[in-house]
């Protein structure tokens, strides 16, 4: 696409050759232009998130859950899984805890023990 802006070729000519159809190019340069709906809902949505994490001293470690739950507390309805993939994508996860995320396994019994033959 920058080739085809940078330099004096027929749009038309060099997506001949490439293959490719106008529409596509065209289309692709009008979204440049302007975002779409998902990328303008995220920025309102990354923007309502780094409130959250500086509403106070303890919010930075706010999971993703806990983060949607307080969303829907404010009344905006986006997905929870909107929600995590936004906080990867920024890198805006919560420090983790050296006990989180490790599944504590109920006692087992040990089977007894086998009588020696020999």
């Amino acid at each position: 696409m920058s080739f085809i802006a940078a330099h004096d070729f027929p749009a038309g000519l060099v997506l001949r050759v490439l293959g490719m159809a106008e529409s596509s190019y065209y289309d692709r340069r009008a979204r440049k232009v302007t975002p779409s709906r998902r990328e303008l809902d995220d920025a309102v949505l990354l923007e309502q998130i780094c409130k959250i994490r500086t509403a106070h001293e303890f919010a930075a470690t706010y999971g993703s859950p806990r983060v949607w739950l307080e969303l829907r507390r404010q009344g905006v309805r986006f997905g929870r899984k909107w929600v995590q993939r936004l906080r990867r994508s920024h890198g805006l996860w919560a420090p983790v805890c050296a006990a989180a995320g490790r599944a504590v396994r109920p006692g087992r019994t040990q089977p007894p023990p086998r009588p020696r033959t020999c």
